[in-house]
This record gives C-alpha cells, sequence and structure tokens, in this order.
C-alpha cells in the first residue's frame, strides 16, 4: 500500500505522476529527451543505462518497465536485458556501452566516484562528450526516478506481460505521449 493516497490502478510512477501532474509533465519531457528523443546513442542503449541503474537501485518497476522499453528496442531481446543488469560485462553490447554503462554505475553509487579515467575509457571506446553526458544524466535521473517510485512505495505488480505490454507501446510512442493517458488534460 502506498504511503500516500495515489490514484488506483496506476502502477510504479504513473500513480504519483496522476497525483502531481505540475511535476509528472517536466519529468515525463526530461525522459523524453535522455531515453526516446532522436540521440546518437540508440533508444535500446539509453534504456538500458535507465535499466542497469534502477537494477542497482533495486527498483523493481523501473527496472522491469525499462528493461521491457529496451527490449521492445531491441528486437524483443529479453535475455540480453537480463545479461547487462546480471553483468554488462559479459553481455553482447558494445564496448563504448559497456564503457557508458562503467559511469552510470559509479554516479549510481555517487557522483564522485566518476573518474578522469572512466571519461577516458569511454572516449577510447567511440563516446562523444554528449553521450557521456547522457549517461551520466540517465543515471542520475534515474537514481531520482527509482527514489520517487519507492520512496512513496507504489503499486507495482509482478506480471511481467503487463511491462512487456507498457514496454512495447511507450517504445513506439515515447513517454510525453504515453503520460497523456493518466494526466488531466489543459
Amino acid at each position: 500500500m502506498a504511503h500516500i493516497r495515489l490514484p488506483e490502478g496506476l502502477q510504479g510512477i504513473r500513480g504519483p505522476m496522476a497525483f502531481r501532474p505540475e511535476t509528472a509533465k517536466p519529468l515525463n519531457e526530461l525522459a523524453e529527451v535522455l531515453l526516446h528523443a532522436p540521440n546518437s546513442l540508440t533508444p535500446g542503449a539509453r534504456e538500458l543505462i535507465a535499466t542497469y541503474v534502477s537494477s542497482l537501485n533495486d527498483c523493481y518497476f523501473c527496472q522491469t518497465v525499462h528493461g521491457a522499453i529496451a527490449a521492445a528496442h531491441l528486437d524483443g531481446d529479453e535475455d540480453l536485458v537480463k545479461r547487462v543488469k546480471a553483468d554488462f560485462r559479459y553481455a553482447d553490447i558494445p564496448d563504448k556501452l559497456k564503457a557508458l554503462l562503467v559511469i552510470a554505475g559509479k554516479v549510481q553509487r555517487g557522483g564522485k566516484h566518476v573518474t578522469a579515467a572512466d571519461v577516458d575509457e569511454a572516449r577510447k571506446a567511440g563516446a562523444s562528450d554528449i553521450e557521456i553526458h547522457d549517461a551520466v544524466l540517465i543515471a542520475a535521473a534515474f537514481c531520482m526516478y527509482n527514489r520517487y517510485v519507492d520512496g512513496l512505495a507504489t503499486w507495482q505488480p509482478q506480471d511481467e506481460e503487463l511491462y512487456r505490454q507498457r514496454g512495447k507501446k511507450t517504445a513506439q510512442e515515447g513517454y510525453v505521449a504515453m503520460s497523456q493517458e493518466y494526466l488531466p488534460q489543459s
């Protein structure tokens, strides 16, 4: 049961966002820019960063829904998402993404854990400054999103198919469009 009275039937972050739409709008816009909008990193790669950080934070809702969105972008490869969460070093992903996941994991522990050597390794693997920036911001934002979801004890159903369907829809439509279904129209 949630710590505050949230709208019923909305899992994870959707409940608090419907509860406080004026804060939901910029949060959804940030997710849209970081995860869905055009970028040199694929949406699948960016969703894997969000999934990985959410798994480190033990946020069931975020790691499951963003893992489903990542899989939707990766031709349904749910096993790859699981491998990234378990130990990305052995996953079949580009070295650049591995280097960015190292940085994201360090941001999850605390921003000061990221070193110049980590950034140099990412650059050597082909990461641009904007990709390094975005990996850091995705990791930082997902620490916030994860704490928002878990700090309010939101409803997090265990039905994998629910997340799979939500993941496919979000992968297609993005975050701002998806938020319209539970936010009041202005």
